[in-house]
C-alpha cells in the first residue's frame, strides 16, 4: 500500500471484519484488548471501528495520551513557572486547556501571563533567540515520541551558548506505565495493541517483557482502519493458538531496534527519574525523564522555584479510572454534563487524544451502550499455553 485511501478501503475493513468474526466464534470467553495510545482510541471511534466487532471482543482504552496522564500538580508548577516575572512559558496547544487545581495556562495567560502556543520546542528555542531579555521555559511532555525533538532543542541551545532557555521536563516512559498496568489486579487483560508512534523511537524489543513474563500477546498497530483492524485479527489468532508474542503490523515505519537517532539524542540529554505521578496511576517507579546534569542551565525545575506538591483529582472526575481502563468515559457522572471539551473537568476531555474527547466528539454513545453487556468483571483468557477447557 503506498496511499492513505487504500488503508480506509471498505471492501478491506469488510474482509477483515469477517475474518475477525469467525475467529471470535472459536473464543470460549469474551476478551479485552487494550489500545495503549489515545491516537488509536481516536482512530476506533472516528471510524467506528468498535462497533463493527463482535460483542465478544471489548477494547480498552489504556494511558497513552500525554496530557492526559499529567498531574494537576505538575500543571499547578507550570503555571507558577509562567507567572515569575521576566519569563515567557511555551507549550503544545493540547497542554493550554487542561484544569490544574485553581486554573488552567490558558486562563492564566488570559490574566497577563506570557504563555505561548507553539508546534515545536524548536519555535520556543527562536523565542529565545528573538527575546534576549526574557526567560523562556518549554513545558515539555509527552511519551518516547516527542522526547528526541526536546532532547535535540537543547542540544542547539547548548551549541548555540543561548543562556535565556530552559525546559520544564515532563516526559514519561510507555513501558512502565504498561508494567504498572499488568500488575494491576483491578485491570485483567487479554492482550495489547502496541502504541506505534512511540515505537517508532524504541522499536519492538522493549516489549518483549509483556509476552515472556506476563504471557499476554501485543501487536505493534498503525492508526488507519485496516491497521487496527489488522492488528485485532493478528491478536485473535495468537489468543486462539496460544501464542504469546511480540509481533509488528505497523512494519512499514516500525523497526525491531527502533530510530537509534533519536534514542541516542534521549540518552544523551535525558536520564530516568527515581519516581515520577501519573494521573490515575499514581507514583511509577522509573517512568520519567529528567534533564542530566551536564545541561543543568537548561533545567526549569533548577532555575525557578515551583511548589512541587501533590494535588487531588476532582472529587466528580474519574479520568484515573479511565486512563486505567477501569472505567469508560460514559461510565463517569460528569460526562457530557458538567464535564465537556468547553468546560473540562478532567484532562482525557481535553487533549485530541483523550478518550473522554473520543466518545465526545464522535457521538457514539448509544452503540456502545448496546456493547455494555459485557461487564469489566468479566475473567480474561487463560495466560498463553494454557488450555482453554
Amino acid at each position: 500500500m503506498k496511499y492513505v485511501d487504500e488503508f480506509r478501503e471498505p471492501e478491506k475493513a469488510e474482509a477483515l471484519r469477517q475474518r475477525i468474526g469467525k475467529l471470535s466464534q472459536q473464543l470460549e470467553k469474551p476478551i479485552k484488548i487494550m489500545e495503549v495510545c489515545g491516537g488509536h482510541t481516536h482512530s476506533i471511534f472516528k471510524y467506528g471501528i468498535e462497533e463493527i466487532l463482535p460483542d465478544t471482543i471489548e477494547l480498552i482504552h489504556g494511558p497513552g495520551c500525554p496530557v492526559c496522564v499529567m498531574p494537576k500538580g505538575r500543571l499547578d508548577d507550570a503555571i507558577a513557572i509562567s507567572q515569575h516575572p521576566n519569563v515567557i512559558l511555551a507549550t503544545f496547544g493540547d497542554a493550554m486547556r487542561v484544569p490544574g487545581s485553581q486554573t488552567s495556562l490558558l486562563q492564566a495567560k488570559a490574566t497577563g501571563a506570557d504563555i505561548r502556543m507553539v508546534y515545536s520546542p524548536i519555535d520556543s528555542l527562536q523565542i529565545a533567540r528573538d527575546n534576549p531579555n526574557k526567560q523562556i521555559v518549554f513545558f515539555a511532555l509527552g511519551f518516547e515520541t516527542t522526547a528526541p525533538s526536546t532532547a535535540l532543542t537543547i542540544l542547539q541551545a547548548a551549541a548555540e551558548k543561548i543562556h535565556n532557555f530552559s525546559m520544564f521536563c515532563n516526559h514519561v516512559l510507555v513501558i512502565p506505565a504498561l508494567q504498572a498496568l499488568l500488575n494491576n489486579p483491578d485491570l485483567q487483560l487479554d492482550g495489547f495493541i502496541g502504541p506505534g508512534h512511540v515505537s517508532m523511537v524504541i522499536g519492538t524489543e522493549p516489549y518483549e517483557f509483556i509476552s515472556q513474563q506476563y504471557r499476554k500477546p501485543i501487536v505493534i498497530s498503525g492508526f488507519e482502519p485496516l491497521d487496527i483492524l489488522q492488528s485485532t485479527w493478528m491478536l485473535l489468532q495468537q489468543l486462539i493458538e496460544n501464542r504469546c508474542e511480540v509481533e509488528n503490523q505497523y512494519n512499514r515505519l516500525v523497526q525491531k531496534a527502533g530510530n537509534t537517532i533519536a534514542l541516542q539524542a534521549i540518552n544523551q540529554v535525558f536520564t530516568v527519574r527515581e519516581n515520577f505521578e501519573w494521573r490515575g496511576l499514581n507514583d511509577i517507579p522509573h517512568s520519567g525523564l529528567k534533564i542530566r546534569p551536564e545541561y543543568a542551565q537548561f533545567d526549569a525545575e533548577i532555575k525557578f522555584t515551583i511548589p512541587n506538591l501533590k494535588v487531588a483529582d476532582h472529587k466528580a472526575c474519574q479520568c484515573g479510572e479511565i486512563l486505567k481502563g477501569v472505567l469508560k468515559p460514559w461510565q463517569c457522572k460528569v460526562f457530557g454534563t458538567a464535564c465537556t471539551p468547553e468546560t473540562p473537568i478532567g484532562t482525557c476531555m481535553v487533549s485530541s487524544e483523550g478518550a473522554c474527547a473520543a466518545y465526545y466528539k464522535y457521538g457514539r454513545l448509544s452503540a456502545l451502550a448496546k456493547k455494555a453487556t459485557i461487564t469489566l468483571t468479566q475473567e480474561p483468557l487463560p495466560a498463553c499455553g494454557m488450555s482453554l477447557d
